[in-house]
């Protein structure tokens, strides 16, 4: 499965941003057209199968993958939903951004339709995708809409996206001026749906996917040198960093599979957990590589260079102490929970 999805131009990462954006576009049209429709669906007893695809993209190209991601979590959110799949041809994205200066607003169109109108910010594919899932604000609450990129009201932001690491992602602000728009769900159908949880496990696959790729020019480099304690240190740390972030995967896609419409604060904490402990393993082998190589491959190794700005930047993705408190309310939570039905059953 990984192989056929890594089979479209998988030649070594570009070493300008203008190229990477071009080369990451082609990959994910090729990947659009040889191998998404063969992902499966997250909590279709093959969870993990998709977790090792995605995992396999960002060791490649983690752009590509940022991109794949998106049209990977756009199709499973329009199965939950009960809207039709993705036809042939069509590259979707998921923008669901909410950053500060940035509001997008619906409104009825008065023939059962809707009207986008503002910015839009960090949409990634924005001059690649043909289709897109965006979130808006309404008078009646938090949607989502479906729309086609290719109405003249729909603008990206010149400038808005001058990111060194996961420039080939093309994420930049997008303005919507009279879209139309197709409502998909109800008011917050978006938060509420169990694939929530989900497809954010989905993004830490794509974020181990970039360590290992960073990972591998440590693994290269050792064996062609002579035998170093200090570097054998080094490997034994990462290799024990990959397989933990490995394992907790595995086991968060198993739970998935398990319990595939669970949407409550069990599979909230799950995804947490998975996320805030892949988040800090790809730092830490950031660091362990960084440490073991020196500056010599950050300066004349370009396709090694670009991955580790790349997982610099996409890791960002997991915002650190804040999500970690939002884990630790949950925790709180469940632990005051459980210690209200021991109580109910010693009484």
């Amino acid at each position: 499965m990984a192989t056929s999805l890594t089979s479209q131009n998988t030649s070594p990462i570009p070493d300008s941003a203008e190229t990477a954006g071009r080369v990451a576009a082609e990959r994910f049209a090729g990947w659009v057209e040889d191998g998404a429709e063969r992902l499966p669906l997250p909590g279709s007893g093959r969870t993990q199968e998709r977790f090792t695809a995605l995992q396999s993209l960002g060791r490649v190209d983690l752009s590509l993958a940022r991109l794949a991601e998106g049209h990977a979590d756009a199709t499973a959110i329009l199965h939950e939903l009960g809207a039709p799949a993705p036809a042939a041809g069509e590259r979707w994205g998921v923008w669901a951004a909410r950053p500060p200066g940035t509001t997008l607003r619906a409104r009825p169109d008065g023939d059962g339709g809707w009207l986008l109108d503002g910015l839009k910010g960090y949409c990634s594919g924005a001059h690649t995708c043909t289709h897109a899932l965006v979130t808006a604000d309404t008078d009646d609450g938090y949607r989502l809409f479906s729309v086609a990129t290719g109405h003249p009201g729909y603008a990206p932001v010149a400038g808005t996206w001058r990111a060194v690491g996961m420039a080939g992602s093309d994420t930049p602000d997008v303005r919507f001026t009279a879209v139309p728009a197709r409502a998909i769900g109800g008011v917050d159908a978006y938060l509420r749906r169990p694939g929530f949880a989900h497809g954010g496990v989905g993004v830490a696959a794509c974020w181990l996917g970039g360590a290992r790729g960073v990972a591998d020019a440590l693994f290269a480099a050792a064996r062609h040198r002579a035998p170093d304690p200090l570097t054998a240190a080094h490997l034994g740390a990462v290799d024990v960093l990959l397989h933990s972030a490995q394992w907790a995967l595995d086991a968060a896609a198993a739970a998935i599979d398990a319990e595939p419409l669970e949407d409550g604060p069990p599979a909230q904490l799950r995804a947490a957990r998975a996320r805030a402990l892949v988040a800090d393993v790809c730092a830490r082998v950031l660091d362990e590589v960084g440490r073991a190589l020196g500056a010599g491959p950050l300066c004349h190794d370009a396709e090694h260079a670009q991955r580790v700005a790349d997982l610099t930047v996409y890791i960002r993705q997991h915002h650190a102490e804040r999500d970690l408190a939002a884990l630790g309310r949950l925790v709180a939570e469940e632990t005051a929970d459980t210690a209200g039905r021991k109580e109910e059953t010693d009484v």
